[in-house]
């Protein structure tokens, strides 16, 4: 009896996921298709894998029994895709980044754009999300972020610094004032980050700075919180190279409120010495070279 590795991937994703729909979303699939790859699978087998209740799925014995060599094949499976995506094929071939919303519209994707325009052979996708992409199983060759890479055998570099500042609009100011830290920003209203976003610099030295601030609304993307600066209805921290080029909007110099962040590339080690790949890096340290001044402009 054969079993195909596609069936086996699909008992992995279930384990992890805990639900059919969880293990179609991680596969790229849909949820009945999971089912009947799973069903089939127990038919050839004559064994149950998954219990299915309330809760969702839950493994078997034997499918706990079977974790350790599942993964052991997946990671084999990873390498040998790897392998063959680093294969020496000149600048040709697709290259899959994925970035951080507004970093990745407004600084990143200009350059993937001119440098795909210099190299028509490659090809070039780029994904903003604030989810971590696990290079390791190529769900992305290169990834931007804001600090250290937690993932195994990944090389990451500095490539430039953000700097980031607090907005007002001229109405906001017109009815607020100019906050002051000695009162804690008493009397303010101020746009944060969602709470799943944890502990970002700015923010925290922010928080401490306006304790008696009124947060009147936490958002996961920093275009939210240039609405709502633009809006006049709260203050907002910004990167300077959004804050500063909004009409009506200032940057409060305050020197508490200012910060800059470092941003990394990164990439798994098995990509190293791929041509397409490894020029696509030089390139981007260039171009951020270009933009320093605009991404982290002078006090």
């Amino acid at each position: 009896m054969s079993i195909d590795w596609d069936d086996l991937e699909t008992v992995l994703a279930i384990m992890r996921g805990g639900s059919l729909s969880a293990a179609a979303r991680a596969m790229g699939t849909t949820q009945p298709t999971v089912g009947r790859r799973l069903e089939a699978l127990e038919r050839r087998l004559d064994a149950k894998l998954f219990e299915r209740d309330a809760g969702g799925m839950r493994p078997t014995p034997l499918a706990h029994s079977l974790l350790d060599g599942l993964e052991r094949m997946e990671a084999g499976a990873q390498a040998i895709q790897r392998q063959v995506a680093a294969r020496d094929t000149g600048l040709s071939g697709e290259i899959l980044v994925t970035s951080l919303d507004w970093l990745g519209d407004e600084v990143v994707a200009p350059m993937l754009a001119r440098f795909a325009s210099h190299h028509p052979g490659v090809l070039i996708e780029l994904v903003n999300d604030t989810r971590v992409f696990n290079l390791a199983r190529r769900e992305a060759d290169l990834a931007f972020r804001f600090g250290a890479f937690a993932q195994e055998n990944l090389v990451d570099r500095p490539v430039g610094e953000v700097a980031y500042a607090l907005y007002a609009s001229t109405d906001y100011l017109q009815r607020h004032g100019t906050p002051d830290p000695v009162d804690g920003f008493d009397g303010h209203h101020l746009v944060l980050l969602d709470r799943a976003a944890g502990d970002v610099p700015h923010e925290s030295r922010l928080r401490g700075l306006a304790h008696r601030a009124r947060t009147v609304l936490h958002g996961n993307g920093l275009r939210t919180h240039l609405a709502v600066a633009r809006e006049g209805i709260a203050m907002a921290t910004l990167p300077c190279l959004l804050g500063d080029r909004e009409p009506g909007l200032h940057r409060l110099r305050l020197a508490e409120t200012t910060s800059v962040r470092a941003v990394r590339v990164g990439y798994h080690a098995d990509m190293r010495d791929t041509p397409r790949l490894r020029a696509l890096l030089e390139f981007i340290v260039r171009e951020f070279e270009a933009v320093a001044t605009r991404i982290n402009p002078a006090e």
